[in-house]
């Protein structure tokens, strides 16, 4: 296993807010939540830099709508 490092997090209370409320509803720590939001991220910067797009789908009215990423 790769040697962990620890660091400090400033939030906003409404982005903590938020990670307790992902936390709550995954039944996942803050730690295993930042973790994946983090594989998500360089997921979707590495498809970006190829070229590809994001798209969401409503399934009920196949409606795309495009991730815009900064």
């Amino acid at each position: 296993m790769a040697a962990k490092k620890t660091m400090t997090l400033n939030l906003t209370d409404a982005e903590m807010q938020a990670l307790e409320e992902l936390c709550e509803r995954k039944d996942l720590s803050k730690t295993a939540v930042l973790r994946q939001a983090l594989r998500l991220y360089q997921l979707v910067e590495l498809r970006a830099a190829r070229g590809e797009k994001l798209l969401f789908e409503d399934e009920a009215t196949k409606e795309k709508a495009e991730v815009m990423m900064l």
